[in-house]
């Protein structure tokens, strides 16, 4: 069965002096503000549509990393992973990049790599922005 998730954003005023909030309403866990310069220029306490899909981004990575590990026999005790997204004004998002280090007993730095690569191909969140240059750092702690 597929699962729906919910969040909605309203916004005042135009694009570079207004303001919004976006709210996730199907976990409840709360509203947070975003703003052009929050976006454009620095955060000063507000989110960004970059740094909401880098959160969703290096969540689905490490799920889909620790999936992959453990189905083959080497799951992980620890990931640790960054996505950084990268916004351009006038051209866009021109980028992500992941940064993952793991803690994963029993394999190598090789197979590690081998393995994040893979999570980073088949994890929802990559597909859904394969239109983006997706690129990974992957080692062990």
């Amino acid at each position: 069965m597929a699962t729906k998730r919910q969040a909605h954003t309203i916004w005042e005023g135009n694009l570079t002096e207004g303001t919004g909030t976006v709210t996730f309403d199907s976990s409840g866990i709360g509203d947070y503000p975003v703003s052009w310069p929050s976006r454009a220029e620095q955060a000063n306490g507000k989110t960004s549509p970059e740094e909401l899909i880098a959160g969703a981004h290096s969540s689905c990575f490490s799920m889909a990393l620790s999936h992959g590990l453990s189905q083959a026999g080497t799951p992980p005790t620890r990931l640790n992973t960054q996505a950084e997204v990268t916004f351009q004004p006038g051209t866009g998002i021109t980028g992500i990049h992941l940064t993952v280090q793991g803690e994963v007993p029993g394999l190598d730095e090789a197979d590690f790599v081998k393995a994040a690569e893979d999570a980073k191909a088949n994890c929802p969140v990559s597909q859904a922005l394969s239109g983006t240059t997706i690129t990974l750092s992957a080692s062990l702690a």
